[in-house]
Parts: C-alpha cells; sequence; structure tokens
C-alpha cells in the first residue's frame, strides 16, 4: 500500500534515520512544504486514491480562536479550512465536521486513539446521517452500520490501490512470496490432528462431536456454544 508524508507533533526514532535518505523527494514540492519539511517530525500515513506526489493534506482540529470559539483549524499554514474541505482528497479532520455522504477511511475508534477501522486497500466507508448529535452512523465496507463518537477523527476518500482485491497470483510459490503457508484441511488429517480427522469420506461427524465444525483445539467455529435456555420456547 502507497505511504505518504504527513507533519505531526509526535516524534519517531525510525523516521529520524530515514529521513535524510528521502530528503531529496521534498526538493520538487513547494516553497512553503519545504519549509515545514525542514521544521518538523514525520510519520507515515495511508495514502488516499487520488493523490498525487506534492499534494498538499491537512490535518484538522477544533482549536480556540482568538475570540475563545472553537473553530476547525489546522494543517501545514495552520490556515482556517474553507467551506470545500470535504472535497480535498487525504485531509483528516472530526466526523462533527463533515457532511452526510462523505466517503471516509482510517476511522478512529475512539477519541484520539489513531486511526482503527478501514484502513485495508481499496477500501472505505460511508456517512449516512448528519453528524450533529454525539454519534454518527457509518456504513463499513462489509455494509454493517456502525455508530461512532463524532469527536474521532477520520480521512476523506478511500484507501490507494482499489484493484488489490482483484489480483491474481501467477503461481503457487507467489503466495510463498507474499509470506502465506500452506493450509491443510481438517477432514484430510488423523483423528490424533484435528477433531475433523479420520472416518470414511470426507466426514466432520468423528467422535461425540458432530456434525458442528471445530478448530484443531476442539472449540466451535460457526454455531458457538449454546448459551440460551435448554428448552424450546413456545
Amino acid at each position: 500500500m502507497a505511504m505518504l508524508w504527513r507533519g505531526r507533533a509526535a516524534s519517531s526514532k525510525l523516521l529520524s534515520l530515514i529521513r535524510p535518505s528521502t530528503s531529496k523527494a521534498f526538493r520538487n514540492l513547494s516553497t512553503v512544504a519545504a519549509d515545514v519539511a525542514d521544521r518538523k517530525p514525520y510519520s507515515m500515513v495511508p495514502a488516499a486514491h487520488g493523490m498525487e506526489v506534492g499534494s498538499i493534506i491537512h490535518n484538522m482540529d477544533y482549536r480556540p480562536d482568538r475570540e475563545g470559539k472553537l473553530s476547525l483549524r489546522g494543517g501545514i499554514m495552520d490556515d482556517t479550512v474553507h467551506l470545500d474541505i470535504n472535497s480535498q482528497i487525504g485531509s483528516c479532520m472530526p466526523l462533527s465536521a463533515m457532511r452526510i455522504g462523505t466517503m471516509i477511511h482510517n476511522i478512529e475508534m475512539r477519541p484520539g486513539q489513531g486511526g482503527k477501522l478501514v484502513r485495508s486497500a481499496g477500501t472505505s466507508a460511508k456517512i449516512l446521517k448528519e453528524p450533529k448529535s454525539k454519534y454518527v452512523l457509518v456504513k463499513m465496507p462489509s455494509g454493517f452500520q456502525k455508530l461512532i463518537d463524532t469527536r474521532c477523527k477520520a480521512t476523506i476518500g478511500q484507501v490507494s490501490n482499489p484493484s488489490h482485491g482483484a489480483k491474481k497470483l501467477r503461481k503457487a510459490g507467489h503466495s510463498r512470496w507474499l509470506g502465506r503457508r500452506p493450509t491443510v484441511r481438517g477432514v484430510a488429517m488423523n483423528p490424533v490432528d484435528h477433531p475433523h480427522g479420520g472416518g470414511e469420506g470426507r466426514s466432520k461427524s468423528s467422535g461425540s462431536h458432530g456434525h458442528c465444525s471445530r478448530t484443531p483445539w476442539g472449540k466451535p467455529t460457526k454455531s458457538g456454544y449454546k448459551t440460551g435456555p435448554l428448552r424450546r420456547r413456545k
């Protein structure tokens, strides 16, 4: 997944080591971006689909202005955000500052925790309701609708590399190159190795477990343990 640099207050020992080798990449940026590159540390963030080299992204947050009122400010020049900020791909801001229908990714689960949701290549979520109350309704890539605190931050746009899921492996060795080891089916094992092992044919009903799928350690994988009342309700 492609990565881009974004300045922030936190420092990193690893980024300080690799910064001298990447200093030439920032010479082609604008004068303002180059000035900030020499004064602030860096961190890596997931790149949004549609971003290009030299794109300036903003990290917005509510800060008190001169009159003491909270306003949405932030970014490289710490300028006041204009009205069409939701159209800027890659900008990060609280959910309360976004509009209904905005496509977002890299969503926080708790305010200040950091991005946890919708970070895979090509994924994005959608805001279903206007974020006016304490929680906002967000539709996840799986279709599940989740309530998230409006103080949590998210990044506008879709994660880059949307064709990642359509990529086909050329041969079995290609999977090994990606670090994926072979997976053996439980029904192909012996009873001492897996609860599905043994029996005649492809049968999972060996032993006293019935037809329920089990893990190699004997725990149910699909139906789970029975926790409800034993008698059928009428």
